[in-house]
């Protein structure tokens, strides 16, 4: 009893620094008000994966979803407005098919564009006819939506932007995403359309489970959200929703990241730079290791099928996660993250931690591996397990003995496993191996660093950090790990991080390091880091400019 309750004292405690801590961007109008209910929350930290489905009659183009109507001419305005809705006809959409094999993924949610930026609305809508009523083909794609998602038994979720393009058309206001200013009248006007638009989502289709509001002003469709269904979850406008990149640091506070396959949110037909499945079952780890959901998109062809590429993306995740889906579901963020290339998460309300190892393509079947961790430490009721394997018995080699194995040593915990189960013909698997390690405790309290700040001073840039609580210990000593800002899209492509020598910290806790060998003229990111005898331990990043 005694040794439950010290670990779960570690466990507060750690959270507790991570969260006061931790540097989440927040959406800048989630301050306004959340009426979420705690048990919708705490539904989103178990869930951890969800599709977002992005899709438009612009689609029929392969371009940018909307945005291509800022600064557009009125040629293109007109044509977008007028003539693309006369050959929208995504008869092959299939919903119930897309969400079938979305769960089969792991997925526990779909979000589904109801109306983007552009102001076409996928719904039958009294309040334009801008809408898939007059199109082709005629029908409540969203109802289609709906009940083809319920009927996978998902939960269903909703995007809605209250920003839109041909309201601002119509009300001679420049098409622009940025400082647009409403007089009175058309404030009144905007407010009044998004009312009624709200209010047919929230009483035309049942009970909606999820809704992600995008674009600006949010408050009124927040309000109409609310007021007709209180038990809905809102997460952007209410939780933190970095899109295309990743948090920085763990949490006990939901958040949900929305990312693309390729670079572009719609479908684009061809020319794009696709993420490849391990990229991101890699992605899924690491949400899920700092306690977040991760959103991943597809954009349908113009006829409403999922293309080829994207169903095989899907099926490749789906083996990953049938083999290691209980490291996914209802896990919570561990002491640290990552120790190098292995990640870890917790079960929520149990003593078992997850190790998923990553970046080991080559791992042949019938070899085996030794790894030392050191933020976990053994019980004497310690098990040890690979997830989706026996541990008995490894095809055509009845003299291997797979049998994982652990060892707690002065370093940390050495475990020794085995890739064992058959999974591809060819023998290899590519994917992550998770080990299960269960009736384990922390190894210690780890230490909290923040990332104070990053100048330039005489042509160098300088990262000040600060060591917020030494967990206990005065042996440690600080770095800094930095990569180049790669861009709001392709960041997510390039994830290598250099890293300084390490330096001791002061009494105060207080350090400058020097980032050598940057290229002028580009942007990086950087975050302070504390190596302890046992781990090594990341603040938030920072990005900066290098002039």
């Amino acid at each position: 009893m005694k040794k439950s309750y010290n670990f779960i004292i570690i466990l507060l405690l750690v959270l507790f620094s991570a969260n006061s801590f931790a540097q989440i961007a927040e959406d800048a109008e989630a301050s306004s008000g959340n009426r979420n209910k705690p048990e919708k929350l705490e539904w989103l930290k178990d869930a951890g994966f969800g599709m977002f489905i992005h899709f438009g009659m612009d689609s029929q183009l392969g371009v940018v979803i909307s945005h291509s109507l800022v600064g557009a001419s009125d040629d293109y305005k007109n044509r977008f407005f007028n003539e693309l809705p006369k050959t929208f006809n995504p008869s092959e959409f299939d919903a119930y098919k897309i969400a079938t094999l979305a769960k089969l993924a792991g997925m526990k949610y779909i979000v589904f564009t109801t109306k983007h930026h552009s102001g076409f609305c996928m719904w039958n809508t009294k309040t334009t006819d801008f809408n898939i009523m007059n199109t082709p083909y005629g029908k409540d794609l969203l109802k289609e939506y709906v009940e083809g998602v319920r009927k996978a038994g998902l939960k269903v979720g909703l995007y809605y932007s209250p920003e839109d393009f041909l309201f601002m058309e119509k009300h001679g206001m420049e098409i622009r995403r940025k400082k647009q200013v409403f007089t009175d009248e058309q404030k009144a006007a905007f407010d009044d359309y998004v009312t009624r638009q709200c209010t047919e989502l929230m009483t035309n289709y049942g009970p909606i489970d999820v809704m992600f509001i995008d674009g600006k002003p949010k408050d009124v469709a927040k309000k109409v959200f609310w007021d007709l269904q209180p038990d809905l979850l809102i997460t952007r406008g209410a939780i933190s929703t970095p899109e295309q990149k990743l948090s920085s640091v763990a949490s006990d506070k939901p958040w949900e990241s929305c990312v693309t396959l390729g670079t572009q949110w719609q479908y684009k037909p061809y020319d794009d730079e696709l993420k490849t499945p391990g990229q991101v079952i890699k992605m899924l780890i690491e949400v899920r290791s700092k306690g977040g959901s991760l959103l991943m998109n597809l954009g349908p062809r113009p006829d409403g099928s999922m293309s080829i590429t994207e169903e095989d993306y899907l099926r490749n995740i789906a083996a990953w996660y049938f083999v290691n889906h209980e490291a996914v579901d209802s896990v919570r963020p561990w002491i640290v993250t990552n120790e190098d290339n292995i990640w870890f998460s917790k079960k929520k309300d149990k003593n078992t931690v997850y190790a998923y190892i990553t970046d080991m393509p080559n791992w042949k079947r019938g070899s085996r591996k030794s790894f030392v961790i050191g933020s976990v430490e053994a019980t004497r009721d310690t098990k040890i397990s690979v997830l989706g394997h026996n541990g008995r018995v490894s095809e055509y080699q009845p003299d291997n003995d797979p049998t994982p194995r652990f060892e707690q040593t002065e370093n940390g915990l050495k475990i020794s496993v085995e890739r064992a189960q058959r999974m591809y013909n060819n023998a290899k698997w590519p994917n992550p191996i998770v080990v299960k390690l269960e009736n384990v405790k922390p190894s210690c309290v780890p230490p909290v660093v923040k990332t104070v700040d990053v100048k330039e001073v005489n042509g160098e840039m300088i990262v000040t950090g600060k060591l917020v609580d030494n967990g206990g210990s005065n042996n440690l000593m600080a770095g800094v790990e930095y990569k180049e800002d790669a861009g709001f899209v392709e960041d997510l492509y390039h994830t290598e991080w250099g890293r300084t020598d390490f330096i001791p910290v002061n009494k105060e806790g207080n350090f400058e390091i020097k980032v050598p060998g940057l290229a002028k003229g580009a942007s990086y990111q950087f975050k302070a880091i504390v190596k302890h005898p046992k781990l090594v331990v990341k603040g938030e990043m920072i990005s900066s400019y290098y002039k």
